[in-house]
């Protein structure tokens, strides 16, 4: 288990769980490349970094609650960026792409992949989840 969450193995099993062909007809296809192919938006492409209604940020593959709105803060990156997930929303695997390591995030729903999280965010936490905009939607509160 790693600061940032569960840590997942190869191995690990999630409550929804759908064949390539099904993720390929439910998500468009730059949300298939960032979910299921492990994919980056291009920064500052995502209407979602600018959002600053109150509301949650749900998976874009399942629905899954993953950050409430408090929680999201400029970070100057292009992405949004959040200090800290709602409890048992994500969980995260170490990300060797790119000759560095990484702390990758994923739905804990549906294993698809968020973005990742570096621990340069603003106190308490002290935690940066950096999300694909694109790998998300947002529900605004009722009211």
């Amino acid at each position: 288990m790693s600061m940032f969450g569960s840590e997942t193995t190869q191995t690990e099993t999630f409550e929804v769980t759908l064949t390539d062909a099904e993720w390929r007809a439910k998500l468009s296809p730059e949300q298939y490349r960032v979910l299921r192919g492990h994919g980056t938006e291009r920064a500052g492409s995502c209407a979602l970094n600018y959002e600053k209604r109150t509301g949650t940020f749900i998976c874009a593959g399942c629905g899954n609650p993953l950050f409430k709105a408090g929680t999201k803060f400029e970070s100057g990156t292009g992405w949004p960026s959040f200090d800290q997930p709602l409890e048992g929303a994500v969980g995260t695997s170490q990300d060797g792409s790119f000759m560095m390591t990484r702390t990758e995030v994923h739905c804990a729903r549906c294993g698809g992949h968020l973005g990742h999280v570096f621990p340069d965010g603003p106190p308490p936490m002290g935690l940066r989840y950096c999300m694909n905009g694109v790998a998300m939607d947002f529900v605004p509160a009722e009211g």
